[in-house]
């Protein structure tokens, strides 16, 4: 027989694996989606206090076209989100069609929007005389600033196999959500302010998520 030491038992093996290691907690994806909605909504809330509802919002139907856009960047806002509060918790086999397809919807409003543009001067009018235009577009990617923070908030406490692909849903599910919250407050109806103006968010955002937060996301 040999000096050597009998072998340990396999559970005292265990326990000293095991020892330091601490309990963690659960990722759900309802708790990361119930962060981006009430990000959102403190957001509704931001707009109306500081800039106001537009008028007759709450007190008559709005115009149709309104509607049509608000919601269509509400749905994918919703969408982008709900895929990244999914890439924070991969798992083999995880698709994310929904944000493309619904993407591929809202385009058809910019689309429409420059169709409607072909007159005389038309075009020019809508890009440098609509006073709302610009304003529009820069508060609507400001609003988009606190859905993004929840969102990478999320991503970052998880382990997004694709840094890049989840900064740029990031970046188009906030700008999609942020613009619609300000959208509260334009007055303007016209296909062409909401169809060019307001869709600019989900591009300048989605452009920004893909580059900056990659650095973030990487584990």
């Amino acid at each position: 027989m040999n000096g050597d030491l009998p072998p340990k038992p396999v559970s005292g093996l265990i326990d000293e694996l095991t020892a330091d290691l601490e309990p963690v907690h659960i990722m759900r994806g309802r708790d990361g989606m119930a962060l981006a909605l009430a990000a959102l909504a403190v957001t509704v809330v931001a707009v109306a206090l500081i800039a106001g509802l537009r008028e007759g919002l709450m007190s008559s139907a709005p115009p149709s076209f309104f509607l049509i856009a608000n919601l269509l960047l509400l749905l994918l806002g919703l969408a982008a989100a709900t895929a990244v509060v999914s890439m924070a918790g991969p798992r083999v086999g995880n698709r994310h069609d929904a944000p493309k397809w619904a993407l591929a919807m809202v385009t058809v409003l910019p689309l429409a929007a420059l169709a409607s543009l072909t007159g005389p001067g038309q075009l020019t009018h809508a890009l440098g005389d609509d006073n709302y235009g610009w304003q529009c577009a820069a508060y609507g990617s400001i609003s988009a600033m606190l859905v993004a923070a929840a969102l990478t908030a999320w991503l970052r406490r998880g382990a997004p196999v694709s840094p890049e692909r989840a900064g740029l849903w990031t970046g188009v599910a906030a700008g999609a959500l942020g613009s619609a919250a300000y959208g509260l407050h334009c007055p303007i109806d016209s296909m062409a302010h909401l169809g060019i103006w307001h869709m600019l968010p989900v591009a300048v955002c989605g452009a920004l998520g893909r580059v900056a937060l990659p650095p973030l996301l990487r584990w």
